[in-house]
């Protein structure tokens, strides 16, 4: 049975205000649509912590700088609500534009210090976009937890910082990145790749192990990122935004291995943006 879809503020607080009232947990799931597996785990760890999940559904103008990619981004509310059938998700939350930015609207959140690097330093904004979001739908859903994969780690430390920066009473939980079998990491993105392009996609998560390896040996990143970068080039990604080793809890760079590094990589792919991260 496909669980109701709200799209008013007034209607999601009927639900949200009875389950307060019955002391039950409550678990959101904010996503952009085009629901993969990678979200449909978010949604099972949300279950198995929760009483009740949210899922939200929106997708986000202030966090894209480029009005083509907003353009582009894949819409898909009635294979999503399919897919979230089974999962047996309390409600489907899918704001109209004017429940998260009404006119007037004139608030922005800004978490310094994580965002101007990696992403944030190829897209500008985009984690103003992402986090006033956030803070609204943290805020509209009332959750008592809130569910981000690690594919996208920097967003994950932004998300967790502002909501203990502001006092938001909720839990921010990460779940690992699933991947396809041939290791590219899922995302609502890969659905713009081409036939072709999908062949190649995986070599980044390829590449990304064996400058992990590398690393595991002794190896700098300063002497692995220029062949690594030519080897993605040479198979036919467009640029590469960067190939970073960072400390997994405050993103600052390494040139080498040390407890809790993490590696991040940001590259193009016959126009589509694909992003990575791994534990080394």
């Amino acid at each position: 049975m496909t669980a109701p879809i709200v799209r008013t503020l007034a209607e999601l607080r009927e639900y949200t205000t009875a389950w307060h009232k019955a002391d039950e947990v409550i678990g959101a799931v904010p996503t952009m649509g085009a629901l993969h597996q990678g979200h449909l785990s978010l949604v099972r760890a949300a279950k198995e912590q929760c009483d009740r999940v949210i899922v939200t559904i929106f997708v986000n103008p202030k966090q894209f700088d480029n009005p083509d990619d907003l353009k582009n981004y894949p819409r898909t509310e009635h294979e999503d609500a399919k897919k979230l059938a089974s999962l047996k998700v309390d409600v489907i939350y899918v704001p109209n534009p004017e429940e998260i930015y009404p006119d007037g609207f004139a608030t922005t959140v800004s978490v310094s210090g994580l965002t101007d690097m990696l992403c944030g330093a190829a897209r500008p904004g985009h984690f103003d976009g992402v986090a006033t979001v956030v803070s609204k739908l943290f805020m509209q859903t009332q959750a008592d937890k809130a569910f981000f994969g690690e594919k996208d780690y920097q967003q994950l430390q932004i998300v967790t910082r502002l909501a203990a920066d502001l006092n938001i009473p909720i839990d921010v939980v990460g779940c690992p990145t699933i991947r396809e079998e041939d290791g590219l990491a899922m995302s609502s993105r890969n659905l713009l790749l081409s036939d072709r392009s999908r062949i190649f996609a995986p070599l980044l998560a390829e590449v990304m192990g064996d400058i992990a390896d590398a690393l595991n040996k002794g190896e700098a990143m300063g002497d692995i990122v220029p062949d690594a970068t030519a080897r993605l080039l040479a198979a036919g990604f467009n640029e590469v935004d960067y190939l970073e080793l960072r400390d997994g809890s405050d993103l600052s760079l390494l040139n080498s291995m040390k407890p809790g590094a993490r590696l991040f990589a940001a590259a193009w792919l016959a126009g589509v943006r694909l992003i990575d991260n791994i534990a080394v």
